[in-house]
């Protein structure tokens, strides 16, 4: 699994496993139980991961729709 995207801001992530969704690419959500644990005050981030295989595609579609994966 490779790391596609890691923010603090919970409505990218939703936004982006939506966009994922939608093309038939999964994904996985990591560091949601330790942002839980810490009060919900965004602190910790959390990351969106995807398959080794699924990489190149799950960051044109992330881009192509305007969330910038800082890379």
């Amino acid at each position: 699994m490779k790391e596609l995207l890691r923010t603090t801001d919970p409505t990218a992530i939703s936004f982006a496993k939506a966009l994922l969704d939608g093309e038939g690419i999964d994904c996985f959500e990591f560091d949601v139980n330790m942002s839980i644990l810490e009060g919900g005050i965004g602190v910790f981030p959390r990351r969106l991961m995807v398959l080794d295989d699924d990489l190149d595609d799950a960051r044109t579609v992330l881009v192509d729709n305007g969330i910038d994966l800082g890379r």
